[in-house]
């Protein structure tokens, strides 16, 4: 496992779950372990809590980031938050956005294919940590103007990316 020390000089490589686990650690976040090839973190977003998995799957040489934004959908919404889903996707260049049928919850996914070598650069596990978090950052709001807003997929869209210039 890397240290802190390490991990903050950069440029190094490692196992994949080892390197999420020094850049977790070198944020100060609090995460699990579960095994030799998962470990969940959580840290405080904007919006809300974050839980954060990396799951890593030696057979195929890939890393799944989870991020779960603490947005569980009851049965009656479901059918307006698969819009929803459909509508966000379409905007994003890495991973998706996708709702457990099974419990109801949204998540963000990306997985990342490292290859032959098997090990997560500083750069990469930073990129897929970010990209997690800010993904869940700008569309917490849209999911939630259609669960507690009454507010149509394409009305939320319109109204939580509104990009804002200047400064008040």
């Amino acid at each position: 496992m890397m240290d802190s020390d390490e991990y903050e000089n950069g440029g190094q490589e490692a196992a994949p779950i080892d390197m999420l686990a020094a850049y977790f650690e070198a944020h100060g976040w609090s995460y699990d372990q579960v095994g030799e090839d998962e470990i969940v973190a959580s840290t405080q977003g904007s919006w809300a809590q974050y839980e954060l998995r990396g799951i890593w799957r030696d057979e195929d040489q890939v890393l799944q980031m989870l991020a779960l934004p603490d947005i569980r959908v009851n049965e009656d919404k479901r059918g307006a938050i698969y819009e929803t889903l459909g509508l966000i996707n379409e905007q994003l260049w890495l991973g998706h956005f996708e709702l457990w049928s099974s419990s109801g919850i949204v998540l963000f996914r990306h997985g990342a294919l490292l290859g032959a070598g098997g090990t997560l650069t500083l750069d990469q596990a930073q990129i897929l940590v970010e990209t997690a978090i800010d993904e869940c950052e700008r569309f917490y709001p849209v999911f939630q103007f259609v669960l507690w807003g009454g507010k149509t997929p394409a009305e939320a869209i319109s109204a939580s990316l509104i990009e804002t210039r200047g400064e008040a």
